[in-house]
């Protein structure tokens, strides 16, 4: 069969043009998320600074915070999204499961109730749940098919993070390698950075300033290298018991207490006598004060990261709406930077690189949290935060901050030829890996 010039060029000119219309819907799809995502995301930035305002006003709306998990289990109630969080969020990517737009509004205002009267939660987990909510509505308005609303979940997921962030990079990694570790969704990260860009300036034109520190990195040596390494090694240890003490928790307390009116009153209460014990409300809300405080000024109490992982495993486990990634930011840059002169690293590099080796740990990501060291933190120390992201991995085995996550692979043996039955060296065992699963 004979093939000619102009058979050439037209064949060219085929695959030119399809690939310009998948182009042209995934940009036009990713223009709607962003769009959406950078207003609300916007909205819900302020709504959360705000309420954290006036609760530092008003000191005694604590004492409120077991009528505002009342409140919280009320409107998951009314929207009927009893149940449901960030672990639905990854079965709509995995499964293909459908998501209700009613999730958004029922995360959107319980998040704002938990920071208003001192639950200690992030907002990451709402930025994922309404981003991947508001990414499956668009999808269907453009009546995506099964495959392609996956992608559009990952984007809505993406878009969110940055507009809270400010930090479309790790936002666009993160999101795409997420939900399966050892698989990155390819497909996903042209439309996650289009749409995470957009969010990022809808996000800037309303006042939200993306989160930055000011962290002095040191010059590069071999001596600084190896004590980075091992305080590497410690967050790996410190992520696991963050993962399982958050799971634990949550299950005891579901078992003790079964009645979500009761365990939601409960441990408002618990976490309110706590605060006043202390005397401090250092361990209300996010914390961002605290995590700049060691990354920036490299400060931060002895007990720190153990007393914010204690309140965020009773403040989620009883019921109350948030995330645990902040929450694990701060306990890995209050542990780095305690932990960091005892090894010879400077307080504030070594609460940076533990902040980042923590979540790593925890989340099992460890490109996007190489990303986000960068954007976080600066390029100057990347080989540092580097090489603690890649040990935190590896040793963190297969704990993780999220139930729903799946481990494709080993961590410590590349099984990605051995086929779908291959079973993981040391780890739990693998999900199937079945066609719908690698080919979104």
């Amino acid at each position: 069969m004979e093939y000619h010039f102009t058979d050439l060029l037209r064949r060219i000119g085929s695959i030119i043009w399809t690939d310009f219309q998948v182009l042209c819907k995934w940009l036009a799809l990713a223009g709607v998320t962003g769009v959406l995502s950078g207003g609300i995301g916007a909205l819900f930035h302020h709504g959360v600074d705000e309420a954290t305002a006036l609760r530092g006003e008003y000191p005694w709306l604590l004492w409120c915070l077991p009528l505002a998990g009342l409140a919280i289990v009320a409107i998951y109630k009314l929207t009927r999204t009893e149940g449901q969080g960030t672990n639905d969020i990854f079965d709509a990517v995995r499964e293909g499961r459908p998501l209700s737009i009613l999730l958004l509004p029922a995360i959107f205002f319980s998040t704002i109730l938990t920071h208003l009267f001192g639950g200690s939660a992030g907002r990451e987990g709402a930025a994922l749940q309404m981003g991947g909510t508001l990414g499956y509505c668009t999808g269907r308005l453009f009546r995506l098919d099964d495959r392609d609303l996956r992608t559009a979940v990952m984007t809505g997921m993406a878009a969110f993070f940055t507009a809270l962030f400010g930090t479309p990079v790790a936002a666009s990694m993160f999101a795409s390698a997420i939900v399966t570790v050892g698989t990155v969704h390819h497909a996903a990260l042209i439309p996650s950075l289009a749409a995470s860009l957009i969010a990022y300036g809808v996000a800037g034109l309303m006042h939200v300033h993306p989160t930055r520190f000011r962290v002095a990195a040191p010059d590069l040596t071999l001596h600084l290298m190896a004590s980075v390494a091992v305080l590497a090694v410690l967050c790996a240890v410190l992520s696991v018991v963050f993962c399982e003490v958050i799971h634990f928790t949550g299950h005891w307390l579901t078992k003790r207490l079964p009645n979500p009116w009761v365990r939601v009153f409960a441990g408002g209460g618990a976490v309110a006598l706590a605060s006043l014990a202390l005397g401090t409300t250092d361990y209300n809300g996010a914390g961002m004060n605290v995590i700049a405080a060691a990354v920036e000024q490299g400060t931060a109490r002895p007990e720190a990261f153990l007393l914010k992982l204690l309140f965020t495993a009773v403040t989620l486990g009883a019921g109350f709406k948030g995330g645990e990634v902040v929450p694990s930011f701060f306990v890995g840059a209050a542990f780095g930077c305690v932990v960091g002169p005892l090894l010879g690293i400077p307080a504030g590099f070594a609460g940076a690189v533990g902040m980042v080796a923590v979540f790593c740990g925890a989340a099992n990501c460890p490109i996007a949290s190489i990303f986000l060291a960068v954007e976080l933190f600066g390029d100057k120390g990347m080989l540092y935060y580097a090489l603690a992201c890649c040990i935190s991995y590896m040793l963190s085995g297969s704990s993780s901050l999220y139930a729903s996550q799946r481990i494709l692979h080993s961590k410590l043996k590349d099984s990605s030829f051995d086929g779908p039955a291959a079973q993981t060296d040391g780890e739990a065992p693998l999900a199937v890996q079945g066609e719908e699963e690698v080919k979104i």
